[in-house]
């Protein structure tokens, strides 16, 4: 029995799914146990070339259409957003009894626990493994590879511009500006590069891996979100003499407090794993107390691995799988509460652009004393009596919050000609 598949939104992932169901449909059905057909399709404008044919299919020009649709067993939802059309396609396709795939990181992020709860109370599935790092398998990983585990932590570079603008500075050593231009003309930044670069795009897809990993309902407001527009190519020129990359990394964290959700860039050790991921690559990597650390990477984004992903969601559903939407019943996520930022404990690197003046150093150090942070290294190159340079402070593990109240007194003295750039340190 044919299973048939209406698609709502026909841009480059659209399109690849119904390429993809075409030119793999053979080697697809023998591994699904059925044919997966694409059936009906809804888009903005019909006539567009999308490079797949789409004759004979049902055209529907109101996504919400394809619920109701005869012709239609399953609806895979790639218009995106957290509102608007994708949010009322897949609440009607799940009130019509039938199973959705998903793309839409910002959907499940926002409304994830409800369309969860629904789905549950349907009896259909909601799949979405192209929502996080495109054709990397993770949440096939962390649902069911890794279900018989506790995961102590979840990690990863999780957003392709970023990571790609970061390698580009780092490479070319050019400044943030310039490079954010080169990303946008070669198109991997957005005329409106903010959803990427402020590191929304990452939180979305870190709260969903998050509740999947601490079984809990997903929460996209408990994420602590800082973007990368403030990294400098000084910054990363300091971070390479120290033996550390700079990465806009997605860390989902048990401590004894409760769970850490944070993106942010952070400073990891050259040698670690997280680190060697360069260009527009995603990786992930998750700590089990069985299985120990397993590390995944691979393209994040684009028409073919997102594609590949959404395609797997559709063999799941033809074989008759149906797993919890966060990996258990809605009922029995709990966890552990949300860790505000000011309790992370952790060692920072701190850059200061200073008056080279005496006294200057034991201002800084005295504050950073009475707040209780102790330094490890300091790095400062040369002199220049009256004119301005950067002193580099790392600090061993101390209180976010003392870290805070440090820099704010800083930032005070008359001889600190900038706001202080602090980035954390991890692990990697």
């Amino acid at each position: 029995m044919v299973l048939r598949v209406g698609v709502a939104g026909l841009g480059t992932v659209g399109a690849g799914v119904a390429r993809m169901l075409a030119e793999n449909g053979d080697v697809i059905a023998v591994r699904a146990g059925r044919e997966i057909r694409v059936t009906a399709v809804s888009a903005r404008q019909q006539g567009k070339d999308r490079g797949v044919s789409l004759a004979g299919l049902n055209w529907h020009d109101n996504a919400a259409a394809l619920a109701g649709d005869p012709s239609v067993d399953v609806v895979v939802e790639l218009i995106g957003g957290a509102e608007g059309p994708a949010k009322a396609l897949v609440e009607a396709a799940i009130a019509a009894g039938k199973p959705v795939v998903t793309a839409n990181k910002a959907l499940l992020a926002v409304h994830g626990a409800a369309l969860a709860a629904a789905a549950e109370q349907a009896g259909v599935a909601l799949g979405f493994e192209a929502a996080v790092a495109g054709g990397i398998p993770v949440i096939k990983a962390l649902r069911e590879g890794l279900a018989g585990n506790r995961i102590s932590r979840v990690a990863g570079i999780l957003n392709g511009t970023c990571n790609y603008i970061l390698t580009v500075m780092r490479e070319e050593k050019r400044d943030f500006a310039d490079v954010l231009a080169d990303a946008q003309a070669l198109g991997y930044a957005e005329a409106d590069p903010s959803f990427d670069i402020d590191g929304v795009d990452a939180a979305h897809k870190l709260a969903i891996l998050a509740a999947l990993a601490f079984g809990r309902p997903v929460d996209f407001a408990a994420v602590h979100i800082e973007g990368i527009r403030n990294v400098s190519a000084l910054d990363i020129r300091f971070a390479e003499e120290l033996g550390y990359r700079i990465k806009l990394l997605g860390i989902a964290r048990e401590t004894e407090f409760g769970v850490e959700v944070r993106v942010h860039p952070a400073m990891v050790p050259i040698k670690t794993f997280l680190a060697s991921v360069d260009g527009v690559f995603n990786a992930v990597l998750a700590e089990g107390d069985f299985s120990g650390t397993i590390m995944l990477q691979g393209r994040g984004a684009g028409a073919g691995p997102t594609a590949s992903a959404v395609v797997a969601d559709l063999i799941d559903i033809a074989r008759g799988a149906n797993i919890p939407v966060f990996g258990a019943r809605v009922e029995s996520l709990a966890g552990s509460p949300s860790v505000p930022a000011q309790k992370h404990v952790g060692a920072y690197f701190l850059r200061l652009m200073v008056v080279d003046q005496p006294g200057v150093l034991a201002d800084v150090t005295a504050i950073l004393r009475d707040c209780n942070v102790s330094l490890e290294s300091m790095l400062q190159h040369g002199r220049a009596p009256g004119e301005a340079v950067p002193i580099v402070l790392v600090t061993h593990e101390t209180n976010e919050g003392a870290m805070n109240q440090a820099i704010a007194r800083i930032g005070k003295l008359g001889a600190v000609l900038e706001a202080p750039a602090l980035i954390r340190i991890e692990g990697g």
